[in-house]
């Protein structure tokens, strides 16, 4: 039986940049960097809580579908507090191009990586 989410991996151009935008600005901590086929690594990134690896490989897909006012990762991120967590990004050079928002469903915001991956930031528990 499936039991929950080991890994999720998320579409980059350049391992280096994203591996810095993950460690540094979002204070992942680094699990593995190894060499992996031609001219790519295997990059493992943990959450502080250690709740959540990200692989940091693959190619990326055409965003272009995927309107902007939508996420073009199914990662959705969660923290304490919204717009707390929202003012410390932002301060920090993460771009945002959904503030945090109430919508039917509850609170949201969305948030960019280094690479132009657009991810859903939520409360925990929502």
């Amino acid at each position: 039986m499936i039991s929950g989410v080991s890994k999720v991996g998320i579409e980059v151009e350049d391992q280096n940049r994203a591996k810095e935008f993950w460690t540094t600005t979002m204070g992942f901590e680094l699990v593995q960097d190894a060499a992996y086929g031609e001219g790519r690594r295997w990059i493992e990134v943990r959450s502080p809580d250690k709740s959540i690896t990200l692989v940091l490989g693959g190619r990326p897909r055409d965003r272009s579908a995927v309107p902007d006012a939508l996420p073009t990762s199914n990662v959705f991120f969660c923290c304490d507090d919204l717009t707390q967590t929202y003012e410390e990004l932002t301060a920090m050079g993460v771009k945002f191009p959904q503030p945090p928002v109430k919508q039917f469903y509850g609170w949201w915001s969305m948030f960019e990586d280094s690479e132009g991956n657009r991810f859903a930031l939520t409360p925990r528990g929502q």
